[in-house]
């Protein structure tokens, strides 16, 4: 599966939305491991937009661990201020959805 891709439109108001939810993903000393990939999995499974911390007594920069874990779980990286991150990926089952273009990860 591809890497998901936002344009600026989709980012611009993911990002709106992002400013109003809390942090419910830490990146600290150990990084990025299969632990944290796990919870973000199950963090997917009841929202489509996750915003992580990274701390800083964490290896990574924001954007590095932020780009991994987009990778690792087909996300798209939605944008970073200071150590926080959003991350978003589509999840049809989910009953309050945010409604973005028709074409959300061209092929």
């Amino acid at each position: 599966m591809s890497k998901m891709i936002l344009n600026s439109k989709e980012n611009s108001f993911l990002r709106s939305k992002g400013q109003t939810i809390e942090a419910d993903l830490h990146i600290g000393k150990e990084g990025v491991t299969g632990e944290v990939i796990g919870f973000l999995e199950d963090l997917f499974i009841a929202r489509e937009l996750i915003k992580g911390r990274v701390l800083k007594n964490s290896p990574l920069e924001v954007k590095e661990a932020a780009n991994i874990l987009a990778e690792e779980t087909n996300a798209a990286f939605v944008g970073s201020v200071g150590f926080t991150f959003l991350l978003y990926r589509p999840n049809e089952k989910l009953k309050n959805r945010f409604v973005l273009s028709k074409k959300q990860n061209p092929d």
